[in-house]
Formats: C-alpha cells, sequence, structure tokens
C-alpha cells in the first residue's frame, strides 16, 4: 500500500505530505482545485514521462517521493533481478531538475525510468474511464479469469515449457535450412577438400623448401666460395695456417726470454687448431654442395602448388592451407552426420511440445472452471450499481488441433448485454462509458478477493452515474477497501461519505501566488465537505444533516 506521497515544488503545489490510510481514501475538491496536480506527481513515481516542466518555483528541482508498505506483493525477485536493496517500506523517489533532467531511485538506488515503470505497475493500478478499454484486451480478461483460478503457477509451467518448445522448433528450423544449404555446398567442400588432402601438406614445410630453394639456385655461387675460404685457410703460400704456425713458433721462441709469453703462444695453438677444424669444415660444405638440376626442379614445382593454393584461397601460409582443409573436414562430418542431429531435434521438439500441450490443457481447464463463478459475482455486484439486467458470459474457445499461443491453447471473450433483450457482443461495443466504469470495479471487486493486489487509484469513474447508484458504486468500493488499499477522486458526495479518510483539495491565494493545497478532514470538516458536495459553497442545514446521514451509512 502506499503510505506517504510527498510533493515538493510541483505545478501549484510548493510542499505537502499526504499521508493514506490503508483502506478507502477518498480525495473531493473543486474542479481546477489539484486533483489531477497530485495525480499527475503520483505518476511520475510510477514511472510515467514528464511532459514539459512542472515548477512551482522554475530554479529548483522538483521530489516526489512514496514510501511503499510492500510486504504482501511477494515481489523480492524484482529487486534481485534489477540489483535493488529489498524492504517492506520501499521508497521510491523521482526528481527532475529545472533544465529537464530526470532522475529516479529506488531505496536510494538510482534506476531507469522503464524499471520503475515496471515496478509501479506492481504497486499501484491506475484506473479511469480511459483504462476501461483494456477490458476488451485478452491479456486482462486472462489475468481475470488467472486470478480467480489461481492459476498464475500453471501459467507460468505453461509459458516455460511454450518458450522452450518455440526455442527447440527454431533450432530445428535453422538446422534443417543450415543442412539444405550444405547439402548444395556438399560437393564443392568435398572437392576443396580433396584437393588440399591430396596435397599432403606438412607444417612449415615452405619455409624449409624456401631454403632449399635458395642453396639450389646458388649452388655454384656456394662452393667457388666455399672452396676460396679453404685456400685462404690452406693452400696459398701465405695461407693463414701456415702464418698462424711460423706466430706460434716465433712466440714459443722467446718463451724461455719471456715466461709471459708462453699464454700467448697456447692461445695462438687454439686458434690454429679451431681454424682447422673450419678449413676441414669448408672442404667438407664444398664437397656436399651439389648442382642438383632435378632437385631444384622438383622444389619449384612444390613451392609453386602451395603459392598456387594460398592465393586460391586467400590465404599466407602452408598452416592456413591445413586449418581450411581441417575445417572443410569438419563440415563434410558436419553435413554427413546432420540426419542424426535433425532426428534427435525432431524428437526433442515432439518432446517438448507433448509437455507445453498437457500443461496448456492444465491450464484451460483450471480456466474453465472458474467460469460462471467470475460471470455470476460480476453480475451480482451489477446489480447493486444500478444494472438489474447486465448479463457478462466468458467465453473460451479452443484454438486448431495442436495450435498455441503464449496466452494457451485457448481464446478468450467477455460478452456483455445491459439490457434485457440486448444480444450479448463483445463488452467494448455494448456497454457505455459509465457501464464500463461500473463492470470493471465489479470485476476488480472480485478479482481483490483472490489476490493480493497492489493499491488501486479510481480517478472520476463515477462520471455518468448518479443517486441510488452512486451510493452503491460506494460501497463496493468501501467492500474493495477490506482487502486492499482504495484511493478514489470523486465529485459525487454518495461516493465521498464511505471513504475511511478523506481528503480535500483546495487552493489557497498567498502573496502574489495561488497554491494548492490539501488537508485531511475530521468528522466536522466531512460533513461539512459532502453538504457543499450536495448544495454547494454555502451548504443548507438540510445538506448539513443530510450529509450526516450519509456518513452514518
Amino acid at each position: 500500500m502506499l503510505d506517504t506521497l510527498h510533493i515538493k515544488n510541483y505545478a501549484l503545489i510548493n510542499e505537502l505530505e499526504i499521508q493514506f490510510d490503508k483502506g478507502l481514501n477518498m480525495i473531493t475538491g473543486e474542479t481546477g482545485a489539484g486533483k489531477s496536480i497530485i495525480m499527475g506527481a503520483l505518476s511520475l513515481i510510477l514511472g510515467n514521462r514528464a511532459e514539459g516542466k512542472h515548477f512551482f518555483d522554475p530554479s529548483k528541482k522538483c521530489v516526489i517521493e512514496g514510501e511503499f508498505n510492500i510486504g504482501a506483493y511477494q515481489i523480492n525477485s524484482f529487486f534481485e533481478q534489477n540489483d535493488l536493496d529489498y524492504a517492506n517500506h520501499t521508497i521510491i523517489r523521482r526528481e527532475i531538475t529545472p533544465d529537464g533532467k530526470s532522475r529516479a531511485f529506488v531505496n536510494d538506488s538510482p534506476v531507469t525510468l522503464a524499471i520503475l515503470k515496471q515496478l509501479g505497475e506492481q504497486l499501484i493500478d491506475v484506473h479511469s474511464q480511459h483504462a476501461t478499454l483494456q477490458i476488451n484486451t485478452e491479456e486482462f480478461q486472462f489475468l481475470v479469469v488467472d486470478s480467480v483460478a489461481g492459476s498464475f503457477s500453471l501459467k507460468q509451467s505453461y509459458k516455460e515449457s511454450y518458450s522452450a518448445y518455440k526455442k527447440a522448433k527454431r533450432e530445428l528450423e535453422e538446422l534443417k535450412e543450415t543442412v539444405k544449404k550444405a547439402a548444395i555446398e556438399l560437393d564443392y567442400f568435398q572437392f576443396q577438400f580433396d584437393e588440399l588432402d591430396g596435397v599432403r601438406l606438412v607444417a612449415e614445410e615452405q619455409g624449409i623448401l624456401e631454403q632449399q630453394q635458395r642453396q639450389l639456385e646458388n649452388a655454384e655461387d656456394i662452393k667457388r666460395a666455399l672452396n676460396a675460404a679453404s685456400h685462404l685457410l690452406e693452400n696459398e703460400e701465405t695461407a693463414v695456417l701456415t702464418q698462424l704456425k711460423d706466430v706460434m713458433t716465433q712466440i714459443e721462441g722467446i718463451s724461455s726470454f719471456l715466461p709471459e709469453s708462453a699464454d700467448l703462444a697456447l692461445r695462438v695453438k687454439s686458434t690454429l687448431i679451431e681454424l682447422k677444424d673450419v678449413a676441414a669444415e669448408l672442404v667438407s660444405l664444398e664437397e656436399d654442395t651439389q648442382l642438383d638440376e632435378g632437385t631444384l626442379l622438383e622444389i619449384n614445382e612444390r613451392l609453386s602448388l602451395l603459392y598456387s593454393l594460398q592465393k586460391k584461397h586467400h590465404v599466407d601460409s602452408v598452416e592456413d592451407l591445413i586449418q581450411l582443409r581441417d575445417d572443410l573436414e569438419a563440415k563434410i562430418l558436419a553435413i554427413n552426420s546432420s540426419d542424426e542431429q535433425l532426428e534427435r531435434l525432431e524428437a526433442e521438439v515432439v518432446q517438448k511440445l507433448e509437455v507445453a500441450l498437457h500443461n496448456a490443457k492444465e491450464l484451460s481447464q483450471a480456466r474453465r472452471l472458474v467460469l460462471d463463478t467470475i460471470a455470476n459475482d460480476v453480475q451480482k455486484t451489477l446489480l447493486n450499481v444500478g444494472m438489474p439486467n447486465a448479463v457478462l458470459q466468458i467465453v473460451l474457445e479452443p484454438l486448431k488441433e495442436g495450435e498455441m499461443r503464449e496466452s494457451g491453447i485457448d481464446t478468450i471473450q467477455f460478452l456483455f448485454s445491459a439490457n434485457k433483450g440486448q444480444a450479448l457482443q463483445s463488452i467494448h461495443r455494448v456497454a457505455s462509458g459509465g457501464e464500463l466504469s461500473r463492470v470493471m470495479l465489479a470485476i476488480k471487486s472480485l478479482v481483490a478477493k483472490t489476490s493480493a493486489l497492489p493499491t488501486i487509484v479510481f480517478d472520476e469513474i463515477d462520471t455518468g452515474i448518479s443517486g441510488e447508484v452512486a451510493l452503491r458504486v460506494g460501497e463496493v468500493m468501501e467492500n474493495l477497501a477490506q482487502n486492499m488499499q482504495v484511493i478514489a477522486i470523486s465529485h459525487l458526495p454518495q461516493i465521498a461519505s464511505k471513504g475511511a479518510a478523506h481528503f480535500k483539495v483546495y487552493k489557497e491565494d498567498k502573496a502574489d501566488r495561488t497554491i494548492s493545497n490539501i488537508v485531511r478532514l475530521d468528522q466536522t470538516g466531512r460533513v461539512k465537505e459532502i453538504a457543499q458536495m450536495l448544495s454547494g459553497a454555502n451548504p443548507t442545514d438540510a445538506a448539513l444533516e443530510h450529509a450526516e446521514l450519509l456518513l452514518r451509512g
């Protein structure tokens, strides 16, 4: 329920706070006094967009804050899903700055308007004459039936199974389409794979072949360079090795006179040994280097093939070709094994369809059991509010065999007749605005008996009724308030007299400003207000007496 509504710097309101009763709260006041302003402020914390700039003081921000007692609503999961702190007493705040920027908070955590709206819909049901249009929607009609039937768990089970069936069916259709396309491509994939597989690709092969190619193409230069290097080391008259031997002999000759030269002699000797090994390896390399035109031709052909395949498939290396070959092989295997996958998915679709149909039938049966109860209960209430000949019939028609919707396996229609001899038709076609308001009131009264409905706000739905009918409508609201909090804005004294709490909205002039204010009326104030609603600003004694009579019920 809405415990407190605090409004600051909004339209004609400087600052006010309303503490609502848990039962029936009546709000009255002259036309233009500010009742619509209060409704507008309330709509802001329910997630509606701020239309234009409505500031009492344009230099300050507007703040609307509502404190709700939500302990009975079982909406903890909503807070968890949206990462919000849950509290039985939850505070919603909306701030609008002078430059038009809007911020919203739930228990001091910032939220988007979308989240605020989702939460607001679970806390307050605003019912106006315009809201009666929803009575003809399947969504609302199923909501009414499911509320009375207590079938929300069945509905949730069905929706989950239906969603699982639709998902499996979608996957099956996608696989069939993939298989169909793949079958067309199979021959092409197989051709590409056979071509790559037949080449016997080896990782790092290209680099090795390119190195061998360079050696064979330059074999003459390699042999010439190796031979020249070997000759310089050993075969020239001034060969490096010969000269090193002379160097070593000269140093050894003085080692007896200069002991520290002995170490130098050893170092020259070590260098001489190393260079002899180098000379031997140069000779070996020169002998191993062959001018093999046949091998070079084979390497060139192999590299040409690898380059051609890379260009054809738009890749840069043999490793990429190997990856492509493996991918093609996987695609071919997947296509060849698709029949097995199709069979598995087809069986899964059948199984999920059976579960969804079973749940849908259970839901349908639960709904059908309460159709007469709903119709009879609504008709009794309508009898009490001045519609003695009203008839409501709820029709559930099964869809075609095997056909399902998110709502189940039935269509629903509320058929209505307000007068004797009038054929039953869709309710919005035959009911006037005032009649629709009373029908909606009767339906909400029934649903309130079976569900923990949020606070309901009736915004002048008493338009078009008067006298005894208005009195009966007030009684229905009074009964409805036994199960939920009701806030009603009314112009009718018969309805206003039924409130457990009565608030009067009024305007007053202060200095150079007109402001709207609200006050909770005591018993004396209620008598005066209702008397004024009966006979005008200066109520007669008869009006005051009538007002007291209405308040005594």
